[in-house]
């Protein structure tokens, strides 16, 4: 076990966990992040995407050893009342069914935006490709970041 220090959605915090364990799996068990949520394990599906340094990765096969340095924002860090412009757009499009694999596609829908506030629905769906959504809401899913893409 190693000690390390981490800085997710801007708090400054510490665990003490193995080198290899999956970022995942540091925030659900041990700093009580729940929002980030476990899919498949494997990195196919989206629902455990977090930032890393603005950037969407996702956390399952992410080993804490490797983020150390980087700033960390998960689902819970994106808007502390949950108002920012994708969540509302989420909303407004009435995107989700069953919830589970939303936090992944908003946190995967924010990433791109603050990169490419003005995306074409091509750059849409190969940023949002591999974010699986079991309910079929790909449609909505798209609406919902092109109405972001004009709130920001």
């Amino acid at each position: 076990m190693a000690q390390y220090n981490l800085n997710i959605n801007g708090k400054n915090l510490q665990v003490d966990v193995d080198a290899n364990t999956p970022m995942l799996w540091v925030l659900r068990d041990h700093l009580d992040m729940v929002g980030t949520k476990f899919g498949c394990g494997i990195a196919q599906c989206g629902a455990c995407t977090i930032h890393l340094d603005g950037n969407a990765v996702r956390s399952c096969q992410l080993p804490i050893s490797a983020v150390e340095d980087s700033k960390i924002t998960t689902i819970e860090g994106l808007s502390e009342k949950g108002d920012h412009p994708v969540q509302q757009a989420w909303m407004e499009h009435d995107v989700p069914q069953c919830g589970y694999c939303q936090a992944g596609q908003i946190m995967t829908a924010a990433a791109l935006l603050q990169q490419n506030p003005s995306p074409s629905d091509e750059e849409i769906e190969n940023a949002m490709n591999g974010n699986i959504c079991r309910c079929g809401t790909y449609l909505r899913i798209k609406a919902a970041v092109k109405t972001a893409s004009q709130k920001l």
